[in-house]
């Protein structure tokens, strides 16, 4: 019969069936229908019905007297069977699969999962109505089926039996069991633990810990003497050998034996400590090491003066970073900040680390500088290179100079810049010495004013104005000029170069009259002849007010190219000959010149012993080396408002000094009584111009100068106490013999 022409259901015409409930053991619940106690029908239906039809759940037959009316409350899914058919073509596939009831002949599985365990009575042909809705799970365990009237014959349709297990039961027996064999099993390893970590505690007992090391040697698990000697074999022979240091950027040595250290072999053994408890730190000892360094004696003594003695090597001011030069080539000098030894901290550093064989590191207190390398390099690429790459022309009118770059690397002069460069700077003065006497010939030199003395009295002489290169002007681009590769030439500027004294200045200065002077004799005639030389440099000198007069300034290097001889001197107390020798008597006479024309003092030096011919605590001696540098000076101040003009009259057995200006000050002095008498010593002298002298008491004199102020009559007095030295008495010996002779 089609589907759409199929009877309503009808409640009365369809039996019931009584729920089938679980029971008895889980074994027992699991149900098997077979085909005799589930029969199809005989006839095969017309048209093959749908794989799935629906059952419609009907109240049990108590529960429809009640509510006869009322519809079905639950509905539930079975898959129809085909006696022949479907049980094969349509197998119920997976867990959620229906289980279908087997043909006749035939039985269910005797387990299966709790889905499949569900039972579902094949529908009759025809079906029973139109779906209903789906039950929950809970509402799914009875299922009542009624038998639906239809043109078809009559079938009977049973309810599908669910049958529940007891999985959870099941899963809790495996897990206790699980647990048990668990506690077992760990209970078994921590007892295999335990004695093994007691036999490790016996057998490790009085024996350095594992891991240990001492300066790099491994001496963990040996006993004390097994550790103390590995130690000296392998640590033992470096102890003696120097102790390599680091101070800041200086590397150097120590010795361990002046410095009074050494190694504590047993205190040193003593700071592994004893065998630890801990099992994890006794199971850790077998994957890791630790250092426990050494112990070690040592005199604080040595050692303090050991580590001051080092200083003289890592100590060292700070240096600036520079340029200097090699001939003409620039060599760039990297700075260097300043260090001190910490002598304390290095002390510390060397107790730790000497026996370690490494290089022990010494704190140093650092004085930082500005410059850095990189400004350094920077000066060096792009002043100091160029600047000395090619030669500087000055040109001058009608004459060139030619600077070389040997000269011109002397000038350069590089001193530390704010931004850790340098800035270049060009020495003028040093220049002008090269460039100077090339263009000597362009300038006209002048002339200051002079006092000239005709018939006795000061006469000025007019001055005269110069014409000379004015090098300020002229060197003010030089620098950028030394920095180019090509045009490498200077214009020299002139200007008119007055006289230092002029005719006018010279006429006011008030030199109109004596203020002082003073005159000596009895010296020999090479004396005299470097006496006249100086006197005719010196005559007309003038001073002007304020100003400081100094004779070997005045003068210059006083040797054979300027007119002076070898004449007698005194060197270390014994006479002796010198070019220029005879000079002091000339500054004798001055000093006592100056003295009465009441001039101020400004250095002088007396000789070491006194000279009869010349005042006593009153009189100097001067002295220059060869090269022309002043070592002994006489120098003197002009205190007034007038100027002072100096006038030398020589003659064979004198020299004579005369002070001229305006006279503002009278002038006295007085000597007192020699005291503190010294007795001569005696000297042999075997050279062959050796001459015998007696010799002669040291004293000591003081000398008082009275002065009175002619514009105020103000009066001052100046003492100075002199002491000389007993001169030697000299006993002369025949000089050896020449070599070979």
């Amino acid at each position: 019969m089609p589907e759409n022409q199929r009877p309503e259901y009808d409640a009365e015409r369809t039996k019931a069936m009584e729920p089938v409930r679980p029971s008895g053991t889980a074994a027992e619940r699991t149900s098997k229908l077979t085909a005799g106690e589930a029969e199809w029908p005989q006839e095969e239906p017309d048209a093959e019905p749908d794989a799935s039809a629906t059952v419609r759940d009907v109240t049990p037959p108590s529960a429809a007297g009640d509510n006869a009316d009322a519809p079905p409350s639950v509905s539930h899914n079975v898959t129809q069977q085909h006696p022949t058919r479907n049980a094969q073509q349509n197998p119920p596939r997976g867990a959620d699969a229906t289980q279908a009831i087997t043909p006749p002949g035939e039985r269910t599985r005797a387990h299966a999962s709790p889905a499949e365990r569900t039972q579902v009575i094949a529908t009759p042909p025809g079906g029973f109505g139109r779906p209903q809705p789906q039950p929950s799970p809970s509402e799914a365990t009875t299922v009542f089926a009624t038998p639906v009237s239809a043109p078809e014959p009559e079938a009977t349709v049973y309810g599908p039996v669910m049958v529940d297990g007891d999985p959870e039961a099941d899963d809790a027996d495996a897990r206790r069991k699980r647990l048990r064999k668990g506690g077992l099993i760990a209970a078994a390893v921590l007892g295999v633990l335990v004695v093994l970590y007691g036999l490790d505690l016996v057998i490790s007992g009085g024996n350095v810990p594992r891991g240990v090391t001492v300066a790099g040697v491994d001496v963990g698990g040996m006993s004390h003497p097994e550790a103390e000697q590995k130690l000296h074999d392998e640590i033992g022979p470096r102890l003696a050998a120097p102790v390599k240091a680091r101070a800041g950027d200086v590397e150097t040595t120590v010795d361990p034996k002046a410095a009074g250290l050494e190694l504590d072999w047993t205190a040193t053994l003593d700071r592994a400590g004893s065998q630890p408890l801990s099992p994890i730190t006794r199971i850790t000892s077998f994957f890791t090491t630790r250092e426990v360094g050494f112990s070690t004696r040592s005199d604080e003594g040595k050692l303090a003066a050991a580590l001051e003695a080092l200083r003289a090597q890592t100590d060292h001011e700070p240096t600036e970073g520079t340029i200097r030069f090699e001939g003409a080539t620039p060599v760039a000098v990297d700075p260097r900040q300043g260090q001190k030894l910490d002598v304390t901290g290095a002390a510390q550093s060397l107790l730790a680390d000497w026996a370690d064989g490494g290089t022990v590191e010494l704190p140093v207190a650092t004085t930082p500088v500005k410059t850095t390398k990189e400004g350094v390099q920077k000066a060096l690429a792009e002043v100091a290179k160029p600047a000395t790459a090619a030669p500087l022309i000055i040109q001058g009118e009608g004459k060139d100079a030619t600077l070389t770059p040997e000269m011109l690397a002397t000038v350069l002069v590089f001193e530390p810049a704010d931004d850790g460069g340098l800035t270049a700077k060009v020495d003028n003065a040093k220049l002008v010495e090269h460039a100077g006497p090339q263009l000597k010939d362009t300038e006209k030199e002048g002339k200051d004013a002079q006092i000239v003395f005709e018939g006795g009295r000061p006469v000025v002489k007019e001055s005269v104005d110069g014409r000379g290169i004015d090098w300020e002007k002229s060197l003010t681009t030089v620098l950028d000029v030394l920095k180019r590769d090509n045009e490498r030439a200077i214009k020299a500027e002139y200007k008119h170069t007055p006289a230092k004294v002029t005719t006018e200045q010279a006429n006011k200065m008030g030199i109109k009259e004596v203020i002082g002077e003073f005159q000596t004799g009895g010296f020999v005639a090479a004396s005299g002849t470097n006496i006249r030389v100086v006197a005719e440099k010196v005559n007309g000198a003038i001073v002007k007010p304020g100003e400081t007069f100094s004779l070997n300034g005045y003068t210059g290097p006083r040797g054979l190219a300027q007119g002076y001889v070898e004449a007698g001197i005194i060197e270390n107390g014994v006479p002796g000959k010198a070019v220029g020798g005879g000079i002091s008597q000339f500054a004798t006479t001055l000093y006592n010149a100056a003295y009465h024309a009441g001039m101020k003092d400004a250095g002088h030096k007396e000789h070491s012993y006194w000279i009869s011919r010349y005042p006593k605590g009153r009189e100097a001696t001067v002295f220059m080396d060869g090269a022309g540098n002043s070592l002994i000076d006489i120098k003197f101040t002009n205190p007034d408002d007038t100027g002072v003009a100096i006038q030398t009259i020589w003659t064979p057995s004198s020299i004579k000094i005369v002070l001229w200006g305006t006279k503002n000050y009278d002038v006295t002095g007085s000597t007192s009584a020699e005291f503190n008498h010294t007795e001569p010593q005696e000297r042999k002298v075997d050279k062959p111009d050796c001459q015998p002298s007696p010799g002669a008491r040291g004293f000591s004199v003081t000398d008082t100068r009275t002065i009175t102020d002619r514009r105020t009559g103000q009066t001052r007095q100046e003492s100075r106490t002199v002491r000389y030295d007993p001169q030697f008495k000299i006993v002369c010996e025949p000089p050896p013999p020449p070599p070979g002779g």
